[in-house]
């Protein structure tokens, strides 16, 4: 056994450590899962509903230990109030649409025969969560999982191992059963013993894009399902007919907020020549008023990066765009201590051919570019071996979808970036992996087809 330590990006303090699970201890807990799943498929799904809203409004309930543990262990300013409002949203929507989803798709019901295809769980599903919103990503599939009669074990990032204790407290409280959801502690050998022995049934994965290639190696030859929600660098292209006030605001908040941290932030920004000039003049000044500090502190606007390593990383990035002929706007802020802390930057006289163009940042930096007309920022936004998100910032609606049309991406977004609808799928495309997260999809997805003929007459 090892341990997993959260190390708070504040001041360096260790904030919790666990003892991990043993490989033995991992596959007997599979064992009692999978037992318990029958019993808890065999529940009147509306009972499986009314838990999970009850989890969800004890989660609601204790916001306050949300946000301020949250500022602990990956450094979020207390200002912004925890996940509770995505999270709310996302579990709620999915407890909305869930008969619906699950209903049988009835081909036949006559005197002579009853057709039908059913959903049905697929068993025990790990859903392995990421430090970055870790609340929201983990509902994304605790929630239709658990509603859909499967059993779900929880491993979050060693950075947030707090999330995933006090969800599994909420759900329990909530009367949801310990062998029906539970919280553990793995570390990278005792995850991949458990996949590759065909411990779980559904690989839920969102994290970087070599974990992802990972886990699928875990699963080779066990005929294990893998959903991976992978790495971004997503792109907003700014039309010469845009809101300009609106897409600086909207856009900047997509680059900036959690320092950059987030898997569909804006990471590259391309703007018509005609308003390139003033984009730019105004992107500058908002992100000047960033007040980077300790997270805890309610004047604080951004905290510090998850951990040093994370901001080295976004450091070393800008440091070779500008050795390269990239312009940095914004001078360094007394906050910036060289590690975690970092101070926010804008990029100019950028080019594909730097690293915070092309290799996912996920950090707050974001490199502008002009374009000169539709071709031009569609051939650059498809430029990148990521697709998650884009966004198109225009007056004209019928543009935007053609646009969009074109792109190589799971969402296009119009006069947004960066949110997640829950009625919507959350997919991607190259090697921002597979899967499909939320909406009737999401359902489709945590279960699989049972094909039902019943022949009434010989």
């Amino acid at each position: 056994m090892g341990k997993m330590t959260c190390i708070s990006p504040i001041d360096g303090a260790i904030v919790a450590e666990r003892e991990t699970l043993s490989v033995v201890e991992a596959m007997t807990l599979s064992v009692s899962m999978r037992a318990a799943q029958v019993a808890w498929a065999a529940r009147p799904m509306q009972e499986r509903i009314a838990l999970v809203r009850k989890a969800t409004s004890i989660i609601g309930e204790e916001q306050d230990r949300m946000t301020h543990e949250l500022a602990q262990q990956m450094g979020r300013p207390i200002r912004y109030g925890g996940e509770f409002s995505g999270f709310n949203e996302r579990a709620s929507f999915m407890c909305d649409i869930a008969e619906e989803a699950l209903a049988p798709m009835v081909i036949e019901q006559s005197a002579a025969a009853a057709r039908q295809i059913k959903r049905v769980p697929l068993g025990l599903v790990l859903v392995i969560a990421p430090w970055n919103y870790p609340y929201m990503t983990a509902i994304n599939t605790i929630a239709p999982a658990l509603i859909a009669g499967n059993t779900v074990m929880l491993k979050h990032a060693a950075q947030t191992l707090l999330v995933g204790e006090h969800l599994a407290e909420a759900f329990q409280k909530a009367g949801v059963p310990s062998d029906v959801f539970t919280n553990v502690a793995l570390d990278h050998d005792g995850t991949g013993a458990l996949i590759s022995g065909g411990g779980v049934d559904f690989v839920n994965f969102t994290g970087s894009v070599a974990g992802g290639r990972i886990m699928e190696r875990y699963a080779a030859g066990t005929f294990t399902g893998v959903a991976t929600e992978l790495g971004g660098k997503d792109p907003a292209y700014i039309r010469a007919d845009a809101d300009l006030d609106a897409a600086v605001d909207s856009v900047m908040d997509g680059a900036m907020f959690n320092a950059g941290q987030c898997c569909c932030g804006i990471e590259r920004v391309y703007v018509a020549e005609a308003v390139y000039d003033t984009f730019v003049e105004k992107a500058v000044a908002l992100v000047n008023q960033t007040v980077l500090g300790d997270p805890t502190v309610p004047e604080t606007t951004m905290g510090p990066m998850a951990s040093v390593r994370f901001a080295s990383d976004v450091r070393a990035q800008i440091d070779a765009a500008i050795a390269a002929g990239a312009q940095a706007h914004i001078a360094l802020m007394a906050a910036d201590d060289g590690g975690a802390y970092l101070t926010p930057q804008i990029l100019t006289n950028v080019t594909h051919d730097m690293d915070v163009m092309r290799e996912e940042s996920f950090g707050p930096v974001v490199g502008i570019m002009p374009v000169k007309d539709d071709e031009t920022a569609i051939a650059l936004m498809n430029d990148s071996k990521y697709g998650l998100s884009a966004s198109i910032w225009t007056s004209d609606a019928d543009a935007a979808e053609a646009i969009g049309d074109r792109l190589e991406t799971g969402t296009v977004f119009m006069n947004r970036c960066d949110y997640l609808d829950p009625a919507l799928c959350w997919t991607g495309c190259k090697d921002t992996g597979r899967g499909a997260g939320l909406s009737v999809l999401g359902y489709h997805a945590l279960t699989r087809p049972k094909s039902y003929h019943l022949k009434k007459k010989v």
